[in-house]
């Protein structure tokens, strides 16, 4: 598919059915949480996505090799995902999910400011300002109002977050305004992932015992990990990162946090009110705006 200017209609039921996906896999952690410890079940992850990526690149026939000049970019696409996912954890240890949930998915506002300054053809006008402003408002809105999430608040769990974050949109950063962009996202993933792995594996030794009593519904989360989100969940964000702006496909990373409101109240009976329905109208407001055609 040819690169597209704004989000179409494909794009929006995709990135749409995407944080819809990433919003259960919260779901999916905090069960495999229970018998696997968080860091070094996130390099498990890396380790067995990298291996499907690999074998999904050989069955389809594609060279499974390292471009000229890649070298540095795949290298920081790989600690930007380790260091993502490290922070992450901690500072869901640190701090409440409801902070660290407002402060990491400030990543597109991040992602913005640097393909401002980076990414030719992505700058942010006042019209996109707001639907990011907007967009955000709602997630606030969403998830601030969630009932009794455990943990104390941290100014060191806050910042964890907010490089978590900037990592994030780091990893789009390298995909959009490095040479890897004119590799395939599967080459791009398979950085992320060979990369990762080993890193996390050693970060993971400082976050106590490997095993926390596993069954088998912990394993299977495991595998719903390594094939759904690490290789084809990160695989189609990468694929559709190439085909429309990157602000653009950041944004619809609001959704998630709103989604998972909504998959707490169907799994887990929490209270939804009004609330709910003001963060979303902000955040289709907000996205409206974003990907509204400019004006000739």
């Amino acid at each position: 598919m040819a690169q597209k200017d704004r989000i179409d209609a494909f794009g929006a039921v995709g990135l749409t059915g995407f944080a819809l996906l990433f919003a259960f896999n919260q779901v999916v952690i905090a069960v495999v949480n229970e018998g696997l410890q968080p860091v070094f079940f996130a390099a498990l992850r890396s380790a067995g996505g990298a291996l499907c990526i690999w074998l999904w690149m050989l069955a389809r026939g594609l060279p499974v090799r390292i471009a000229p000049g890649t070298v540095p970019a795949g290298l920081l696409m790989g600690v930007f995902f380790a260091v993502e996912f490290v922070c992450l954890f901690v500072a869901l240890d640190l701090t409440t999910v409801t902070r660290t949930s407002v402060i990491f998915y400030t990543m597109p506002v991040w992602l913005a400011l640097m393909g401002h300054v980076l990414i030719p053809g992505e700058r942010i006008t006042g019209r996109k300002g707001a639907g990011l402003a907007l967009a955000f408002a709602g997630v606030v809105i969403a998830i601030s109002v969630r009932g009794g999430p455990g943990g104390a608040a941290s100014l060191a769990g806050d910042l964890c977050a907010l490089v978590a974050a900037m990592a994030w949109a780091g990893i789009a950063l390298v995909a959009k305004a490095s040479p890897l962009k004119a590799v395939r996202p599967e080459t791009q993933l398979l950085w992320q992932l060979v990369v990762s792995a080993p890193l996390l594996l050693i970060a993971a030794v400082a976050f106590g015992p490997f095993l926390r009593e596993p069954e088998v519904i912990h394993w299977a989360g495991l595998g719903f990990q390594i094939v759904v989100i690490a290789s084809g969940g990160f695989l189609f964000w990468l694929w559709i990162l190439s085909l429309y702006p990157a602000a653009s496909v950041a944004a619809f990373s609001f959704l998630s946090p709103v989604f998972g409101v909504f998959l707490g109240w169907l799994l887990l009976d929490e209270r939804v009110g009004w609330e709910i329905g003001a963060a979303l109208g902000l955040v289709v407001a907000g996205l409206v705006l974003i990907n509204r055609p400019a004006r000739a």
